[in-house]
C-alpha cells in the first residue's frame, strides 16, 4: 500500500473565523509561568511576548527545560499563565475558567501529540469522531465530518481499521484527522514526528505543509529537530524560559520535493536485511568458495 499522503484533492479546510485578517491568532503579552514545588518555585516562562498571525507555520524549539512544552500547554488552553495575558483570535483567554477553556479548545484548537493518543479498541473513524462528541455535534454529522477529515490525510480506505492494524505514520495521520474534525483555527503539534522514521516524518510534514500552504490553517509545532523545524516558515527558540530567537526561514524545506529523493520503506527494510547474519567462518580458515 502506498503510504504517501494525498490530501490535495480533498475539500479545503474551513478554519473557524478569526476576529480579522490583521488580528493575531496568538498574542502573548508578558507571559510568566511559575510552578510551586513545595519550598521551591520554578519559573518555567519568564516574560514571554509573541505574536503569530493567521496562516503562519511556526516551529518552537529549545532544549529540555527551556519552557517550550509549558508554552504549548498555555497556547492550547491546557494551562493558564501565572502572570501576563494570552489573546486567542483577539479574545483574552488568560483568565477563563476551566469550562470556558474547554469550550475554546473544542472550538478553535486541534492537537497532535508525539504518542498519537488513539484509543486501541476504537476504529480510526471512531477515534476521529471523538472531538465532535465533546463538542456536541449532532450524531448524524459526526461520521460525515470524520470521513472528510480522514480523506484530507489520505486514509479514507482505513476508516474501519484499529490502531494496531495501522503503521506509526498512519496512526499519526489519524491523529491529525482527529485534530481537524472540528475545523479549528489553530493546529498545535507537540513533537509530531518524534516516534517516526525519517521518511514517515517527511510525509507528516508534507500533510502539515499542505494544510498550511493550500488551506491556510495556522500551524505551530514543538520540535527539537532542526531538520523538522526547517519545514516551517518561522522558528522561535526558547532558553531558560525566555524567547531568545525569532527568525523567518527563507530556504524552507518542501516535503513534497524531499519525498521523491528518499528510499521507500520497503527498500530500506531490504537493505537493512542484507548481512544481518554473520557468515559462519570456513572450517579450514580459508575464504569460502563462491
Amino acid at each position: 500500500m502506498n503510504e504517501h499522503p494525498t490530501i490535495a484533492q480533498a475539500p479545503p479546510v474551513s478554519p473557524a473565523p478569526a476576529a480579522s485578517a490583521t488580528t493575531p491568532t496568538i498574542r502573548l503579552d508578558g507571559i510568566y509561568k511559575t510552578y510551586d514545588l513545595g519550598e521551591v518555585q520554578v519559573q518555567a516562562l519568564r516574560g514571554v511576548s509573541l505574536e503569530i498571525y493567521p496562516g503562519e507555520f511556526v516551529a518552537i524549539m529549545g532544549a529540555s527545560g527551556s519552557g517550550k512544552s509549558t508554552l504549548m500547554n498555555i497556547l492550547g488552553c491546557l494551562d493558564k499563565p501565572t502572570k501576563g495575558r494570552y489573546f486567542l483570535d483577539g479574545k483574552d483567554v488568560s483568565g477563563f475558567s476551566k469550562d470556558e477553556l474547554a469550550k475554546i479548545r473544542s472550538q478553535k484548537i486541534g492537537f497532535v501529540f508525539q504518542q498519537f493518543n488513539l484509543l486501541a479498541r476504537t476504529s480510526a473513524l471512531e477515534n476521529v469522531e471523538l472531538p465532535t462528541i465533546y463538542a456536541g455535534v449532532p450524531i448524524e454529522e459526526r461520521a460525515r465530518r470524520a470521513q472528510e477529515a480522514l480523506k484530507r490525510v489520505g486514509l479514507s480506505d482505513r476508516a474501519g481499521h484499529f490502531p494496531s492494524q495501522l503503521s506509526g505514520g498512519q496512526q499519526q495521520r489519524v491523529a491529525i484527522a482527529r485534530a481537524l474534525v472540528n475545523n479549528p483555527s489553530l493546529l498545535l503539534a507537540d513533537e509530531p514526528t518524534g516516534n517516526l522514521d525519517s521518511r514517515t516524518s517527511v510525509e507528516i510534514m508534507d500533510i502539515l505543509q499542505q494544510l498550511n500552504d493550500q488551506h491556510g490553517l495556522t500551524v505551530v509545532i514543538v520540535t527539537h529537530e532542526p531538520d523538522i523545524a526547517q519545514y516551517a516558515k518561522r522558528a522561535v527558540e526558547f532558553r531558560d524560559g525566555k524567547l531568545k530567537k525569532d527568525v523567518v526561514i527563507h530556504n524552507r524545506s518542501i516535503a513534497a520535493e524531499v519525498l521523491p529523493t528518499l528510499p521507500a520503506l520497503d527498500d530500506e527494510d531490504a537493505i537493512e536485511g542484507i548481512g544481518t547474519e554473520s557468515p559462519a567462518p570456513p572450517s579450514n580458515g580459508k575464504p569460502a568458495q563462491k
